[in-house]
């Protein structure tokens, strides 16, 4: 495998379980839509301080919205989506090893069918990496891969913003290693992988998200 240009899509909406994971699995091809002018907004369920503020934080780093969801349910997701219509919509794997990530996955599956067809919106639907690259099911396996090596510090910056997690002894050298590993695949130094879902029986022909 090898790079391709990246092409952003026009807007993007994460949905993921806690404040640190939109910048952990997905900062820097974030960083990548919000600079080229995508309007890019990241979901999670609200959180008592100090990881609200660290949410909002990390999502200024890369340049993104934030919404807190209240309570992170299908219904929640499907108005949230209604609401932003996004082209692109990035999630957790179904098969997960977080419960709180399936649960937030499933909610994003749940939503999906009803307002895809009333709204055409999202295009395309992708999962993010995870710990390790190994879901319950085995290793993530390489798919839509983007090149985040010219956002790779920005990535850095949005993750140290989640001072209360354990970022330098874990989730940053755990997002290195991923970013190597997934750049190493592609030719370049740093990197993030995506793998599409099914949108009402239909995968992206996009190369890029």
């Amino acid at each position: 495998m090898t790079a391709t240009a990246f092409i952003p899509p026009g807007s993007v909406l994460t949905v993921m379980a806690h404040p640190d994971d939109a910048e952990l699995w997905a900062g820097g091809t974030l960083a990548l839509c919000t600079a080229a002018g995508a309007d890019v907004t990241i979901a999670v369920p609200r959180h008592p301080e100090p990881r609200a503020s660290e949410a909002a934080a990390g999502a200024a780093v890369l340049g993104a919205g934030l919404h807190q969801i209240n309570e992170p349910t299908a219904a929640a997701v499907r108005e949230l989506l209604l609401d932003t219509r996004p082209e692109v919509v990035l999630t957790h794997p179904l098969r997960d090893v977080h419960p709180d990530h399936r649960r937030i996955a499933e909610a994003v599956l749940e939503a999906l069918p009803e307002v895809v067809i009333a709204t055409g919106h999202p295009r395309r639907v992708y999962t993010t990496d995870t710990y390790n690259n190994l879901t319950l099911d085995g290793p993530v396996p390489a798919h839509t891969t983007v090149d985040i090596t010219t956002t790779w510090a920005t990535k850095q910056r949005a993750l140290v913003a989640h001072g209360s997690q354990p970022i330098a002894e874990h989730f940053e050298p755990m997002a290195e290693n991923l970013a190597r590993l997934w750049g190493a695949r592609i030719g370049v130094e740093h990197a993030e992988n995506f793998v599409p879902l099914p949108v009402l029986g239909r995968l992206p022909a996009a190369v890029t998200l």
